[in-house]
């Protein structure tokens, strides 16, 4: 039986100020991807630096399509309200459910590189009964952190993200001190032919490490004056983190030897300890794993988002929408960690280096279906003369059609039938939240007040 219809609007000190904002885009980016990532693009040579510039280009052609498409709908739930807009709440929901999984999957992945990273520095963390246990600690003491408000969530994403900052900025510092030392040249100087598909293999490896550049566009609804500081935290930093990656992965993958950096678990910390000390690379992997905190965190912030905006719309049930005492939906938030548990447990018997790839791929390919489908609702729009938008905006949106398709069959037939089945899961509790909705009549009342208060 329907109750009334719960109040879930956000009180303005409880929001998140622009530098929160961009905290949260480069925080949520800049993760564990960037520090793996040289491991694999250093036997690519120029590829990867090529693969990085299309990634780059990519993303921010991306960026440009859905923040014109957020106009007027900055205050929402970017990866539902964008293709609702467009293609009807069918679209909206399915779209959102395949954000949601792309949040909860990466969470658990990067519990996993947290313990990774810890084990460097404390090799006991590695044994057998304890990596799971300590993996499964910190999920959920970041869930509890971001159960405590907003704003405690967003003050630990400036910490952490003024943290990691410091070992990629110690990287392009290194990096330049070494090229100007007096004919010191790069010791990678293997000649690696320029081929398209080893630009492709390098972007859509890329693509990871850009991913929840939308951060800010999720979490509208918490965010102070969204229409001016959506779009800017967005683009800045996009901007930053994408000029961070490029620079840093080109140092590691450029200045050390392709073999070393293949074979290491931890390439910056090799890039300290073997062009300043040995000493700093324990050092290096504790910021390492806080980057990889940082990031834990912002996506536990991120992941209660989707669900929140479809109980507001009546397509899940109305009780996931209640919000505690700090005016989080702590329901949704142990539902999602929940299914992190038990998809940490479900595959910690393999190989951590083998779920780790596999993970990275998976949501790659589920995050592309938002980015896709949402640059297909402007361009719809802005056919049906429902928004404004140049020739050259036509042009970047089919670029980033272009790109979408290029990154998600680079990213594999066997990560994308995964991702794809995941979200058809969507379907059937689509079809039922409908026929439950039919005998109810306060998701149509609520339906009712949003049309008012936007006519």
């Amino acid at each position: 039986m329907a109750g009334a219809p719960i109040d879930t609007r956000i009180s303005p000190k409880r929001k998140l100020g622009f530098v929160m904002c961009i905290a949260l885009v480069v925080g949520n980016m800049i993760g564990t991807g960037i520090f793996q990532l040289p491991r694999n693009l250093a036997p690519m040579g120029w590829n990867s630096v090529f693969g990085w510039l299309a990634t780059i280009a990519g993303t921010l052609c991306l960026a440009v399509v859905l923040l014109r498409l957020a106009r007027g709908r900055a205050d929402g739930c970017g990866p539902y309200a964008y293709p609702a807009a467009a293609f009807g709440p069918g679209t909206g929901f399915v779209v959102a459910w395949s954000y949601w999984i792309s949040c909860w999957t990466v969470n658990a992945t990067l519990a996993v590189a947290v313990v990774q990273n810890l084990a460097f520095i404390w090799p006991g963390l590695a044994a057998p009964g304890i990596a799971a246990p300590a993996a499964l600690a910190i999920l959920w003491l970041f869930t509890f952190v971001n159960c405590l408000g907003v704003r405690e969530a967003g003050k630990v994403q400036v910490l952490t993200s003024v943290l990691k900052l410091l070992p990629l900025a110690g990287a392009i510092l290194v990096a330049c001190w070494f090229l100007a030392r007096g004919g010191a040249v790069p010791v990678q100087q293997e000649s690696v032919p320029i081929a398209a598909g080893s630009i492709q293999a390098a972007a859509t490896l890329a693509l990871f490490a850009m991913l929840s550049f939308e951060s800010a566009m999720v979490v509208g609804d918490r965010v102070e004056n969204p229409e001016r500081n959506v779009p800017r935290a967005t683009m800045w930093g996009t901007l930053i983190a994408g000029l961070i990656y490029l620079l840093c992965s080109s140092a590691v993958s450029l200045l050390l030897p392709h073999e070393a950096v293949a074979q290491t678990q931890s390439p910056f910390a090799l890039f300290f300890s073997t062009l300043v000390h040995p000493a700093l690379g324990p050092v290096v992997a504790a910021f390492v794993a806080i980057a990889a905190l940082g990031a834990l965190n912002g996506i536990i912030l991120v992941q209660a988002e989707m669900p929140l905006a479809l109980a507001r719309e009546g397509l899940l049930p109305q009780s996931l929408a209640r919000f505690n005492r700090w005016e989080i939906p702590w329901r949704i938030h142990i539902i999602s960690s929940g299914l992190a548990t038990l998809l940490l447990i479900a595959n910690y018997t393999q190989s951590l280096a083998t779920l780790f790839t596999f993970m990275v791929l998976v949501t790659t390919s589920v995050s592309l279906i938002f980015y896709l489908v949402g640059t297909l609702a402007a361009l719809w729009l802005r056919a049906k003369g429902r928004m404004q938008g140049s020739a050259g905006f036509v042009l970047i949106g089919l670029a980033a059609v272009a790109y979408c398709l290029w990154a998600f069959y680079g990213a594999g037939v066997k990560e994308s039938l995964w991702s794809l089945g995941m979200t058809a899961v969507a379907l059937p509790v689509y079809l039922l939240m409908r026929r439950a909705n039919r005998s109810s009549p306060a998701p149509a009342a609520r339906r009712a007040e949003s049309q008012e208060s936007t006519a």
